[in-house]
């Protein structure tokens, strides 16, 4: 399968190194060109391309890249994807330590349906729950006891099952967490968020999550500072 990954910061580099392990083909672009990622594909053999040609023919599309950039993507960026392609959100919003403040999302609207509505495509949220060395190294096969689950969120059966079988190859659970609308449940701050669960953990996880945002997780007048010194 080929997967295009625009963002090649913690979470696009891992994906990229397992996809490739398990003979995916990835095309992988940042913000910076090409050039810059020349590391990563002598180490994984992914084709590092400009951001405006990462999803040409790529059957899912992975999004993966701050809050405050996506707004500045250019348009048409998902064009040219394969016919039926998944895109994927992995994003998650820190006002207090890179994004600034996003009214939108502070107003409730939740991270990947905002997204989809800049984007202009149908988004699948996942990835977003765990870090980046876990998802590169804490995979193990279907039936292992404390194979960790992630929550995947989205409109589309149809993307959401190839979002799906692609986390199970590598090496994961899925739990299915509802339609965008209810994607709030898996964000910063949620119960699920970072915990490392297995499928009836996020089950239980997503049920008690609530809708307000955690504070921690809100801006303030002087956002953003850092991911050391929080504003």
């Amino acid at each position: 399968m080929k997967v295009g990954i625009i963002g090649a910061g913690n979470i696009g580099s891992a994906l990229a190194r397992r996809l490739t392990t398990i003979g995916h083909e990835v095309s992988i672009a940042n913000s910076r060109g090409p050039e810059t990622l020349q590391d990563l594909v002598a180490e994984t053999g992914a084709h590092a391309v400009l951001a405006t040609e990462a999803a040409r023919d790529a059957d899912i599309v992975v999004v993966t890249i701050p809050s405050k950039n996506i707004p500045d993507l250019p348009a048409g960026l998902l064009d040219g994807a394969a016919a039926g392609a998944a895109f994927v959100d992995t994003g998650n919003y820190y006002p207090r330590q890179r994004d600034g403040r996003i009214d939108a999302l502070e107003k409730g609207t939740p991270e990947t349906q905002w997204v989809q509505e800049q984007l202009g495509r149908p988004m699948v949220k996942a990835f977003n729950s765990i870090v980046a060395p876990h998802l590169q190294d804490l995979g193990k096969p279907a039936g292992t006891p404390g194979r960790i689950a992630l929550p995947v969120a989205g409109d589309d059966p149809a993307a959401k099952a190839k979002v799906s079988a692609l986390i199970e190859q590598l090496g994961f659970d899925v739990v299915d967490a509802g339609g965008l609308d209810e994607s709030w449940r898996q964000q910063p701050g949620s119960p699920v968020y970072l915990a490392d669960l297995g499928p009836e953990g996020v089950r239980k996880a997503l049920a008690v999550a609530s809708k307000a945002r955690p504070e921690e997780f809100r801006a303030t007048a002087s956002s953003p500072g850092t991911y050391a010194e929080p504003a």
